[in-house]
């Protein structure tokens, strides 16, 4: 392991865990924009982290150790998941580990323990949204790894790493194959990370949340894991979209000088990928929980679609 290696991994990470809250706020004040609303300040996640990392964590007398230790395995899950996408160089130690199918089962880890947490107190509005989570997932992640298994298929290899790399060294061609799976993607994107039209991550009515109702219960820094995780995740997701859809501007030698220069190229990238799905939840509506499912059978058929399209056109 080359110590050029190590610093582009330490550098990847650090970079997901100071940049996830910021993407997170960019994507809020560019939503408010589009509104005709007053823009939130784009530092408020990381105001709103210091102030729950300074209060103190009120858990319920009947929890269990699992509703304590859920948020840590929450927020690990998803800082491993933003360590082996490569978003800033190809030279990674735990490039190996990017494995599609390990990246999927890193998200379906985390869902399951922060499903288990939120039935734990034995609320209502925990195990509601504990079942909505359990069927979105359910429905997410098969459309999911066909997006994976499409952009796998042009270079033979599920390392998320191999396929990026021969993708970048190509001449700029648009493949069909990828077109489908880019438009799978963005669906899946938006029903994993509660966006509209599947979730309102800023409304607390019954009748619509699902990630807020799991996580009601929770303060403190508890709370601050969590909704720091929700960010990894929202940056996690945008990073796999990016790499797979615009291969361009990552470091290919984990060198102190490329890095740098591609973390401003990913910022560009992150801040354009912020502002659409800010207008895409603008010019949405949330729709009915029962229609979610068609929702994600669309997204599904499209990757395969795309796979379809791959094998016929070669």
């Amino acid at each position: 392991m080359s110590w050029s290696g190590v610093f582009s991994q330490l550098l990847e990470i650090v970079a997901a865990l100071l940049l996830a809250p910021l993407l997170t706020g960019w994507v809020n004040q560019c939503r408010a924009w589009l509104q005709n609303k007053s823009a939130p300040s784009l530092l408020l996640q990381y105001q709103m982290l210091r102030k729950l990392f300074h209060k103190e964590s009120v858990v319920a007398e009947h929890a269990s150790p699992l509703f304590r230790i859920a948020p840590y395995i929450v927020f690990g899950c998803m800082a491993l998941a933003s360590g082996i996408i490569p978003t800033l160089s190809i030279d990674l130690p735990l490039s190996p580990a990017a494995d599609a199918i390990a990246l999927v089962g890193l998200f379906a880890f985390a869902r399951v323990f922060i499903s288990l947490a939120a039935m734990d107190i034995g609320t209502a509005f925990g195990s509601l949204g504990a079942r909505r989570e359990m069927l979105i997932g359910f429905l997410a992640e098969p459309a999911l790894l066909m997006v994976l298994f499409s952009a796998s298929l042009i270079t033979q290899s599920t390392s998320l790493t191999s396929v990026i790399e021969t993708l970048a060294h190509r001449e700029f061609v648009i493949y069909p194959s990828l077109a489908f799976a880019g438009v799978a993607f963005t669906l899946v994107s938006l029903a994993e990370n509660a966006r509209v039209p599947v979730d309102n991550p800023s409304t607390h009515l019954e009748l619509t949340m699902i990630h807020e109702a799991m996580i009601l219960e929770y303060s403190g820094r508890h709370l601050a894991l969590i909704e720091w995780a929700a960010s990894l995740k929202l940056f996690a997701y945008s990073c796999i979209g990016l790499t797979l859809f615009f291969p361009w501007g990552l470091a290919e030698v984990g060198s102190p000088g490329e890095m740098i220069l591609a973390l401003p190229v990913l910022v560009l990238k992150l801040a354009i990928g912020g502002a659409l799905l800010a207008l895409i939840e603008a010019v949405s509506a949330k729709m009915r929980i029962f229609r979610v499912p068609e929702f994600l059978a669309t997204a599904f058929m499209l990757a395969v679609i795309g796979m379809l399209v791959h094998f016929l056109l070669g």
